[in-house]
């Protein structure tokens, strides 16, 4: 089976090859014969119900300086011309991604859209992961100061505060004890964003890592250990975060086993949880989870293989109906 695959995502220029799950992607998917479009999702339009992006054939390989070359850009039907839409662009969830979903949403039943777009608009990281809040530390979503405040008194200790729509460790705080800089972020987080904030208590057991696990269609595909670097206490790859190879707790079979089953409902093919200290969950991944390269470097798995499994799957099943 050759699929025409067209992946909505940000410039290849600016990938970082040694580390990217779009690349990986795709080059998974080049191996099986599948031909492969780029288009950035501000090229989206919607005319007389057919949906269509400016997009460029290309062709990737993991060489440093030389990962990619492209044809000419060109208008192409992502009905007529496209088989699997990709939606892998980065966040943030911001009105410009919820509008990406509604019109890739066009495409149900002619076009399979991974992860599937309805699904991703209804899952922010830090909203969805509410769902299973028994494998959650204590956890505040709110704007007021004033129930910050209340949260802290009955969570003495250092606390996080955290965009609920942000990504990839970008503008996470640690709040002392004392409380000395919450006023200042608060102000901050309200001067940058309108939407309310995350709060939790700073869990100590982030020293012993952060781990990303990876699900396919509901079901662990593997998972990499994240340790901080010297002087953080974020552990994302990308704020210089350290991998490592890793199993699962029991906790963290028990949450995988929660949540599967509707992850793969929703259409949610490739999410990556995060577990810290191997029994608190803070995220459901669903935009562009990252973190396959590491796990298949530590594990000598294929991830990249077992998502295209998976959408092949999904796609023969749209073919049927």
């Amino acid at each position: 089976m050759s699929l025409r695959v067209a992946v909505q995502m940000d410039p290849l220029e600016s990938i970082n090859i040694n580390g990217d799950s779009s690349l990986h992607l795709m080059l998974a998917a080049q191996a099986r014969g599948h031909r492969l479009w780029h288009y950035d999702v501000c090229s989206l339009a919607l005319d007389g119900g057919r949906l269509s992006a400016w997009a460029a054939q290309v062709t990737v390989q993991c060489v440093a300086g030389d990962h990619f070359t492209r044809d000419d850009y060109r208008k192409i039907d992502l009905v007529k011309d496209i088989d699997v839409v990709l939606m892998r662009q980065d966040p943030p969830f911001d009105l410009g991604y919820i509008t990406a979903t509604h019109l890739l949403e066009r495409l149900k039943g002619q076009t399979l859209v991974v992860n599937d777009p309805a699904a991703v608009r209804n899952a922010p990281e830090k909203v969805m992961v509410l769902d299973y809040a028994r494998f959650m530390p204590p956890t505040l979503v709110a704007r007021r100061i004033e129930d910050v405040k209340e949260f802290h008194t009955r969570h003495p200790g250092d606390l996080v505060i955290k965009p609920l729509h942000g990504n990839g460790g970008k503008a996470v705080f640690r709040i002392p004890a004392d409380g000395s800089n919450l006023g200042a972020l608060v102000e901050m987080f309200h001067s940058a964003w309108v939407e309310p904030f995350m709060v939790q208590p700073f869990l100590p057991d982030v020293a012993l890592g952060d781990k990303r696990i990876v699900l396919v269609d509901g079901v662990f595909a593997g998972a990499i250990n994240r340790r901080p670097g010297e002087g953080e206490f974020r552990s994302n790859l990308a704020v210089g975060g350290s991998a490592e190879a890793t199993e699962l707790t029991p906790r963290e079979v028990e949450i995988c086993a929660a949540m599967g089953p509707e992850l793969k409902a929703r259409g949610l093919v490739f999410v990556g949880i995060d577990v810290i200290g191997g029994q608190w969950l803070t995220e459901i991944n669903v935009t562009s989870p990252t973190g396959i390269v590491a796990i298949d470097r530590f594990n000598g798995s294929d991830t990249g293989g077992l998502i295209w499994d998976a959408i092949e799957r999904r796609f023969r099943s749209i073919k049927k109906k």
